[in-house]
């Protein structure tokens, strides 16, 4: 039987909706690169039926994952959705024919990438909408790409917006344009360069949602190869992956996780990482592998 504990608790996803800490990153069901179709169709489906059944009430998305791929299985797999089951997605990109990620903030394309996620989850609205900001780019104020989103808020298609890929600048800059509930970016055991809006959010009650949660997304991580993390792992009888997923629920009480896989074994181990009870003297030692605003190429391992 699942209970909040052994997803690691609950916290408010957004100021309408508490789920679980353990949800399920969706990304990874695309093909490779996150482009294209999967290479097993049925086996996606079966991993999206699969994470509810372990109780995740939280699945993270986005319309240009695939692009249209993940969304459309999601639908296919989950939908009518149960209504404990809580919808993220991203805006602010989209790809080109060869799979490139490109922006796309100016408030019109904003807003059709909305209503593209509401048609193709086949949703009226949607619990959460991260507005994804790319590097350098300051083309389009960040006031204009917010109040699309809060126009959008207030016609009762998008519940909550969060910010994702920011800096705590843009976040603070964001909070005075909308109420920012989330906070979606890079951080992990081995890249603590947001360590500082982690911060910042706990001490705000907002949510904090690492994405690439085990390292790179795209190739091997640190994370997966590193010799403490293997001793950790040896002495629970564990995988890397789940010492790192356990460190992140015990790193800050707003962290949720949304972990991606396209194995349903991965997904259940995953999961399970939020029962693995890391000693205090074990965390104390991943806690120093890297400095806060650190990652580990940084810190020259």
């Amino acid at each position: 039987m699942t209970t909040a504990n052994s997803l690691g608790g609950v916290f408010p996803l957004s100021s309408e909706r508490r789920v679980h800490r353990v949800g399920f990153g969706a990304m990874q069901l695309a093909g490779p690169g996150v482009f294209g179709p999967p290479a097993d169709r049925d086996r996606a489906i079966q991993i999206l039926r699969r994470a509810v059944e372990l109780g995740i009430d939280h699945i993270d998305t986005s319309d240009f994952y695939g692009p249209w791929v993940v969304n459309e299985l999601i639908a296919e797999a989950l939908h009518p959705y149960s209504d404990d089951l809580a919808l993220a997605t991203k805006i602010g990109a989209c790809r080109d024919d060869k799979g490139n990620w490109l922006p796309a903030q100016h408030p019109d394309a904003l807003r059709s990438a909305v209503h593209d996620n509401l048609r193709r989850l086949k949703v009226d609205s949607i619990d959460l909408v991260n507005l994804r900001l790319h590097e350098g780019d300051t083309s389009i104020p960040l006031a204009d790409q917010l109040g699309a989103l809060t126009e959008l808020q207030e016609q009762g298609l998008v519940r909550g917006i969060g910010m994702s890929n920011v800096s705590l600048e843009q976040f603070e800059r964001g909070r005075e344009h909308a109420e920012i509930v989330s906070v979606q970016n890079l951080y992990n055991v081995v890249n603590r360069t947001s360590a500082d809006l982690l911060a910042r959010t706990a001490e705000l009650g907002v949510s904090f949602v690492p994405f690439f949660p085990l390292g790179s997304g795209f190739a091997d991580s640190y994370a997966r190869e590193h010799e403490l993390l293997n001793k950790i792992a040896e002495n629970h009888r564990a995988t890397q992956a789940q010492v790192s997923l356990a460190w992140l629920l015990r790193r800050s009480p707003n962290v949720l996780l949304i972990p991606g896989t396209s194995s349903l074994t991965h997904l259940d181990e995953n999961t399970a990482a939020a029962v693995l009870a890391l000693g205090d003297d074990e965390i104390a030692e991943l806690d120093a592998l890297v400095a806060d605003g650190e990652s580990l190429e940084s810190a020259g391992h």
